[in-house]
């Protein structure tokens, strides 16, 4: 008697593509209780390979460099305004009319010496150039001369509450603040011709050789009213009172 035993399925027909309740048997079994792999993501082929993917419309825009030059530049936050230290408003106090005769005079005289020692080596040497030298010096003096008045009318003083504010100078024009505090003395000079025409020179000395202070051309009566003051206001300063 002869058994006939059940065909075997063959591996052909559990790879076809209508077979049913087969599964592949490349397919790896997954344990129980593994996490299910993460699907790849499908790809577009609307998008070439090596193609960077478009962006979302939720990340930031990055400006172009044309962007960025085209855009108008912000205007800096202006700096507020502080009222400047250096308050020159009040009456300056100009010095005496008398002081440009006497630079006149002292500039002539040194003129005088100028010419007789050009004429004296001059004459020694036998050689015109001592009458050069002493003539181009001559002509600088003379057009110094000419800027004598102006200058003097530059030079002047304001008595301010916590300092004395000097100014002189035309083309360049120089201001310098003594604080009181910092006065160590304060020096009346007078030369021969300041003696004849009554005038003083008022010197400030200061801790710092920088800001030290001359107002010539001072009347004498002025002078030492002003000196005498500076020194009261200045020990006062110095004192804290």
């Amino acid at each position: 008697m002869t058994n006939h035993l059940p065909e075997q399925p063959r591996a052909d027909d559990a790879s076809a593509p209508g077979s049913e309740g087969t599964a592949p048997r490349h397919a790896a079994a997954r344990p129980s209780g593994a996490a299910p792999r993460a699907e790849a993501a499908p790809i577009d082929p609307a998008v070439p390979v090596g193609a960077s993917a478009p962006v979302s419309d939720s990340a930031p825009a990055v400006p172009t460099l044309g962007e960025v030059l085209a855009a108008p530049a912000e205007e800096p936050e202006a700096a507020p305004e502080t009222p400047g230290r250096l308050d020159i408003t009040g009456e300056w106090r100009r010095v005496s009319p008398k002081a440009v005769t006497i630079e006149f005079l002292t500039n002539a005289l040194m003129i005088v010496v100028v010419v007789a020692v050009g004429a004296l080596v001059g004459f020694l040497v036998d050689h015109p150039w001592p009458w050069f030298v002493g003539g181009a010096i001559v002509l600088v003096t003379l057009v110094t001369l000419a800027f004598v008045p102006r200058r003097i009318r530059s030079i002047g003083y304001l008595l301010r509450d916590d300092d004395l504010l000097f100014r002189r100078g035309i083309m360049w024009q120089r201001f310098v603040a003594v604080p009181y505090g910092r006065m160590q003395l304060v020096d009346i000079n007078r030369g021969p011709l300041a003696r004849a025409f009554g005038l003083a020179e008022l010197k400030f000395v200061t801790a710092s050789p920088a800001t030290g202070v001359t107002i010539p051309g001072l009347p004498l009566e002025e002078a030492e009213g002003l000196r005498d003051h500076l020194v009261s206001v200045a020990e006062s300063r110095r004192t804290g009172l």
